[in-house]
């Protein structure tokens, strides 16, 4: 049970802005073998898709504050994200698995007004994409 809450956390917090890597923790596991491949990338997946919740919601909220002086983007960095995104839209969700760039994206779906639900669904094809390539391209070697 401690693996998967390591896992759990780990996944949360990497699909955040804070810089973390849940793809160790997860081939560790694998390596380890003593939980069900099945249940790590369940685990995996629902931790890192409510860690993109968690920036949909910051961003949602964020927001209203964009003309703050103490709000973290210039008035040109939300332009230039709002341009990207209207011009990629809601696709680009798909995007969200990506290191460096993935997560801003979350962020600025919500802050851009993305609903909620082709937020979650999409989001969670993309990391559990992730997940289910990294096991494919693991399992192997085991």
């Amino acid at each position: 049970m401690i693996s998967y809450a390591a896992l759990f956390f780990s996944a949360l917090v990497a699909a955040t802005l804070v810089p973390m890597q849940s793809e160790a923790v997860l081939v560790a596991l694998m390596i380890a073998g003593t939980q069900p491949l099945a249940g790590l990338l369940l685990v995996a997946t629902v931790g890192n898709v409510l860690g993109a919740v968690i920036n949909w919601y910051l961003g949602h909220m964020l927001a209203r504050f964009q003309n703050r002086s103490w709000f973290p983007a210039s008035p040109t960095q939300v332009k230039r994200a709002k341009a990207w995104y209207l011009r990629y839209g809601r696709w680009s969700l798909l995007g969200s698995w990506l290191p460096i760039v993935g997560d801003p994206i979350t962020v600025a779906a919500g802050a851009l007004g993305e609903r909620f639900l082709p937020f979650v669904v999409l989001v969670s094809i993309a990391k559990s994409a992730r997940y289910v390539f990294l096991a494919f391209i693991t399992v192997p070697w085991l």
